[in-house]
């Protein structure tokens, strides 16, 4: 154990039982398996000891204050979409569950603005600022997450390469810091310079400094219209070659990805959503918002006079939004299909600069293979973000996949590092990527860390275990 944390005790539970309701209270074998991880299994399975749906912030206040006092670990969970092993009990104690706070307030069109509780969807945030003609862009491809775990891991997703990430659209947050003091980040302002920017460094924590308890996102106009392209290539390598290309256009796209022609008949196989483009070893689709059809008709030219002069099969208009949700359904249910071909996955989440990525693709199709994994890049390229999607077959044991899984990994984390990227693009470090931190960013990155987490959490008790690992010092009993 990295802490001494407290076995958690009847008194305990009665506890938290009187701050809340006990109707909303679990202990023990009453918690149902789903709440022990994350979408990704592989990460961790643990089970909390207690979990708890909260309602208001006070109830989170009084929560982490008696946790603080009795140094009980508490980790927050939200819609439980996370791909990293984020939020799981890594070490027992409360599961606090935020899904009941979701309430989204009313639309503030002088500042355009919204609003919101975490417990709130993805979904229903877009919905309610497209009923008042605004837009909040960040796609990450899970839309029925929550909006605070959205914050929390800073999401990013398809339409990144023109929008960018959640950060660039949070302007000010409530939070309940671990020893329950109530704290507010920012305010509902376009710039701020007034000391540290703290907004900033709890958006992507993975709840491992506060919990988020409101938040408000900046909304823009909603674009008046929108086409979606589709480039068929013959190789991989020709689709991905296309990328900056696209990118020197002089419109910013909103959206490009790539999928291989095999990961489209997964998806197709599997679910029974049909691609539009039959033809292509490999696709590039590249989405255009505009706020006219002038506009929006001098982009879809211009992209297509490109793809054509530069080896595309040919180049599909889907400019209704009919034919364009046929792609971007086929897009979106990409880990969903995976799940459903494989016996178990497992994802290299990295970042690379962008004039990097056909570089990465082809050395990270030939890594995996080496080992013997069948592997299925695809991703938001706009961005440099590529999904190395790892996929286990019924003839590999559990020893044979851990090995060559984790083999992989080492190799295409050096490799993203090697080409200036990063070790994950949006799905966090979690739990999942906790043993490769520190050799890809180094012991001065890892100590810097370390002291900001003991400067929210002098206890640890918030998510422990989660992007930065401590070790107790037996002499002295402290962490380091």
């Amino acid at each position: 154990m990295a802490y001494p944390y407290k076995k958690m005790t009847r008194e305990d539970f009665d506890k938290i039982r009187s701050i809340t309701d006990p109707g909303r209270v679990w202990v023990g074998d009453e918690i149902a398996t789903e709440y022990y991880r994350d979408e990704m299994p592989e990460y961790g399975v643990f089970p909390p000891e207690l979990y708890v749906e909260v309602i208001n912030k006070e109830e989170v206040s009084a929560i982490m204050a008696y946790a603080y006092k009795e140094n009980i670990p508490v980790v927050c969970r939200g819609a439980g979409t996370g791909l990293a092993g984020g939020a799981t009990c890594k070490y027992g104690g409360i599961m606090l569950s935020v899904m009941r706070m979701n309430r989204i307030f009313p639309i503030d069109h002088k500042n355009q603005t919204v609003t919101v509780q975490p417990g709130a969807l993805l979904l229903d945030v877009q919905a309610a600022a497209a009923a008042e003609g605004l837009f909040y862009p960040v796609d990450p491809g899970e839309k029925t997450a929550s909006i605070g775990g959205n914050i929390i891991t800073n999401a990013g997703g398809m339409k990144a390469v023109r929008y960018g990430l959640t950060r660039d659209f949070v302007r000010c947050i409530e939070a309940v810091m671990p020893d329950g003091s109530i704290m507010n980040f920012s305010s509902n302002v376009v710039k701020n310079t007034t000391g540290y920017d703290i907004k900033d460094l709890i958006i992507g924590s993975e709840g491992t400094l506060c919990i988020l308890t409101e938040a408000t996102l900046k909304l823009l106009p909603a674009p008046t219209c929108s086409a979606t392209l589709v480039m068929p290539f013959g190789s991989l390598e020709e689709c991905a070659d296309m990328v900056p290309k696209v990118l020197e256009l002089p419109f910013v796209p909103t959206a490009i990805e790539f999928l291989e022609r095999e990961l489209i008949e997964i998806v197709e196989r599997n679910l029974n959503k049909l691609f539009p483009v039959k033809q292509g070893e490999a696709v590039l689709i590249v989405m255009y918002d505009a706020s006219s059809k002038q506009e929006l008709d001098s982009a879809v030219e211009a992209a297509s006079e490109a793809a054509l002069a530069n080896g595309a099969l040919d180049c599909f208009i889907a400019a209704t939004p009919e034919r364009a949700g046929t792609v971007w359904a086929v897009r979106g249910a990409i880990l969903e299909g995976m799940k459903a071909d494989s016996v178990a996955q497992e994802e290299c989440d990295v970042v690379v600069p962008r004039a990097r990525i056909a570089e990465y693709v082809k050395a990270a199709k030939k890594i995996a293979l080496s080992h013997g994994i069948r592997v299925e890049p695809c991703g938001h390229c706009g961005d440099g973000n590529i999904h190395t999607e790892m996929l286990r077959g019924p003839e590999m044991s559990d020893e044979e996949w851990k090995s060559a899984t984790h083999a992989s990994l080492k190799e295409l984390y050096a490799l993203s590092k090697e080409l200036g990227g990063q070790l994950s693009g949006e799905h966090g470090i979690g739990n999942g990527r906790l043993e490769f931190l520190e050799e890809f960013v180094g012991p001065r990155m890892i100590a810097l860390y370390k002291a900001i987490k003991l400067a929210f959490d002098d206890k640890l008790i918030l998510n422990p275990g989660k992007v930065i690992e401590f070790q107790q010092n037996k002499q002295e009993g402290n962490p380091v």
